[in-house]
C-alpha cells in the first residue's frame, strides 16, 4: 500500500471527509470506458488532410528557416536560428509521434511513410521509437517495464561507471541524454533501438526495425555527404545546433511530463497500478 498524500480537492471515491487525502493505489471509481464516454466523438475522428496540412506547413517553416540561414550566414542570424530551428525539430517529431499512436490518419501505411520521412529527418528510428514508446504506454511508472526516466535501484546505481553516473545525474548532460537513450537504453537496460533482434521487439517486429534503422542510416549519409560538400562547421551551425536544441527539448518536456516537478504518481512493481492505467493514455 502506496502512503497516502495529501492533496487538495482531490478524492478517489472516499468520503467527503476524507477528500483532503488521495491514495494511489486505491481503485478510482470510475472506468477507462467511462473517460472515452465523456470525450466527445467527434475528438476521436481522424482527419487525413487536416494531419497533412500540419505536416506541410512545418516543413515549409523549417524550409524557410534553412534558406534565410544559408541567405544571412552571419553570426547575426545564427542565434535567432537555432532555437526556431530546434523548436520545429521537435515539430516533426510530435508528428512522427502521432503517426506511431496511429492518430495521424486511419491508415497504417500513411502512418509509417510520413512517420518515417518526419523521424528519419532528425536521426530518430522510427518503428524502434514507436514500439518502445508503447512499451512505456503499457508499463508507465513500472520500476523495471517503462521505457522513460526509469529510477534505477541502489545496486544499478552503485555498478555505474563514473562516466555513466556523471551523464545521467550532473546538469547539463541528462537533457542530452536521448541519443545515448536510443542507441543503448537507459542504465540497467539491454538493447538498441536500432538493433532488430534487440529484446526490445519481437521477432515479427524486426524487419520493420530493419527498415526505420536503413532510413535513420541513409538521412545519416546525406548529413556526412553535405559536411564534406558545405563543411563540417557550417553543418553544425545548420543542422547540429538545432538537433541539439530539438533533444533539449524532447527530454525536458518528456521529463516534466512524465515525472517532473511535483508529480505525484508513484512508481510501483508487479501489476500495474491504478492511477497509471489512466495515465497512460496520455501523450
Amino acid at each position: 500500500m502506496v502512503q497516502a498524500q495529501p492533496l487538495q480537492h482531490v478524492g478517489n471515491g472516499a468520503g467527503k471527509e476524507d477528500q483532503a487525502y488521495f491514495d494511489p493505489s486505491a481503485p478510482p471509481p470510475f472506468k477507462i470506458a467511462n473517460i472515452r464516454a465523456a470525450i466527445p466523438k467527434h475528438c476521436w475522428e481522424k482527419n487525413t488532410l487536416r494531419s497533412l496540412s500540419y505536416v506541410l506547413r512545418d516543413v515549409l517553416v523549417v524550409t524557410a528557416l534553412v534558406a534565410a540561414a544559408i541567405g544571412f550566414n552571419s553570426w547575426f542570424f545564427w542565434p535567432l536560428y537555432w532555437p526556431a530551428q530546434g523548436t520545429m525539430f521537435w515539430a516533426l517529431f510530435v508528428l512522427g509521434h502521432d503517426c506511431g499512436h496511429g492518430s495521424f490518419s486511419n491508415s497504417p501505411l500513411l502512418n509509417s511513410i510520413v512517420g518515417h520521412i518526419l523521424h528519419s529527418s532528425i536521426l530518430v528510428p522510427y518503428h524502434g521509437w514507436r514500439i518502445s514508446h508503447r512499451t512505456h504506454h503499457q508499463n508507465h511508472g513500472h520500476v523495471e517495464k517503462d521505457e522513460s526516466w526509469v529510477p534505477l535501484t541502489e545496486k544499478v546505481y552503485k555498478n555505474l561507471d563514473n562516466m555513466t553516473r556523471m551523464m545521467r545525474f550532473t546538469l547539463p548532460f541528462p537533457i542530452f541524454a536521448y541519443p545515448f537513450y536510443l542507441w543503448s537504453r537507459s542504465p540497467g537496460k539491454e538493447g538498441s533501438h536500432f538493433n532488430p533482434y534487440s529484446n526490445l521487439f519481437s521477432p515479427g517486429e524486426r524487419r520493420d526495425v530493419l527498415t526505420s534503422t536503413l532510413c535513420w542510416g541513409i538521412m545519416l549519409s546525406v548529413l556526412l555527404y553535405l559536411s564534406l560538400t558545405m563543411g563540417p562547421l557550417f553543418m553544425l551551425k545548420l543542422y547540429g545546433v538545432p538537433y541539439l536544441i530539438f533533444v533539449m527539448w524532447l527530454d525536458f518536456v518528456t521529463y516534466l511530463h512524465h515525472h517532473g516537478y511535483k508529480q505525484k504518481l508513484p512508481w510501483y512493481r508487479g501489476q500495474v497500478s491504478h492511477l497509471t492505467q489512466f495515465v497512460s493514455l496520455t501523450f
